[in-house]
């Protein structure tokens, strides 16, 4: 899944304690948080502290797995297209 904000980050964590059926105060006490912060977490503040934040995620059995984002495709037509005679762009 592809998160681009805290507030994703706060949906998808929500979401994903509900389908393990589990309260905020569940999880904030299985993670050593407080239930507010939880509460703020999941409501999307992007302040959270990020040792927290992978203390919940490891409380819901969640890996966080950062890769760069993959490059966009090239239409090599469109390139060959670009590159002049000699070999070199305009």
């Amino acid at each position: 899944m592809r998160l681009g904000a805290a507030a994703d980050l706060g949906r998808y964590l929500r979401d994903r304690r509900l389908a393990v059926a589990m309260t905020q105060q569940q999880l904030a006490a299985r993670a050593g948080v407080s239930r507010r912060w939880l509460s703020e977490l999941e409501s999307g503040k992007p302040t959270a502290e990020v040792g927290l934040v992978f203390k919940v995620v490891a409380a819901l059995g969640l890996l966080v797995d950062i890769r760069p984002e993959p490059e966009p495709d090239v239409d090599l037509d469109d390139y060959l297209d670009s590159i002049g005679d000699d070999g070199t762009t305009p």
